[in-house]
């Protein structure tokens, strides 16, 4: 039986994210930054076949990609507040690491397999983050899904996607709680 009073549970059962509005510098440096990289990367991976990377996109190159989105949202047509919104939150960052999910396409293992990958690195990333002390918050918007902004803001090819964009930085106000799922309307047992 787990003691619900060890540090790593207890942990991930208070875990929270930090709204990326609230972080600010400093961020972790990058020997810091690399151990938590080194523990989002330890993650279920079928077939040891790292179907994901990293980008690490520091504060001096938020206002480029900032750009390129605005050029991409308004060829999109988006509405002007949904895109202020959605450049501000490269151009406000401090420091954010892209999951990048790089499937193998001539894999025998399954390519959604390799995505559930991928998003086991962002929670891990997140939760290595939040576990060092620092503020952390995964998002993606419409960028993440869009492989113009993709290919030229980034550089990904055309078979690689963003499983998250994890903002990491000092948190300036703690976070409230938000209610949690009900278990017992999410919980089938089968005897």
């Amino acid at each position: 039986m787990i003691d619900a009073a060890t540090p790593a549970l207890q942990f991930l059962l208070t875990r929270r994210s930090r709204s990326y509005k609230t972080l600010t510098k400093p961020v972790p440096d990058r020997e810091a930054l690399s151990t938590i990289l080194t523990a989002a990367a330890r993650v279920p991976d079928h077939g040891a076949l790292v179907p994901w990377r990293f980008i690490v996109i520091e504060q001096t190159a938020m206002d480029s990609i900032g750009r390129i989105l605005r050029e991409r949202g308004e060829a999109m047509k988006k509405s002007p507040s949904l895109l202020d919104r959605a450049v501000e939150v490269f151009t406000d960052a401090s420091l954010i690491v892209a999951v990048v999910a790089s499937p193998d396409q001539d894999a025998k293992i399954p390519a959604i397999e390799q995505t559930l990958s991928a998003g086991a690195v962002c929670l891990s990333l997140l939760n290595a983050a939040l576990a060092s002390g620092w503020g952390a918050n995964w998002l993606t918007g419409f960028g993440a899904h869009d492989a113009a902004f993709r290919e030229k803001a980034l550089g990904l090819k055309p078979h690689e996607f963003i499983a998250g964009f994890v903002h990491i930085g000092t948190e300036t106000t703690p976070p409230p709680d938000r209610p949690r799922p009900d278990l017992a309307a999410s919980v089938t047992w089968l005897r």
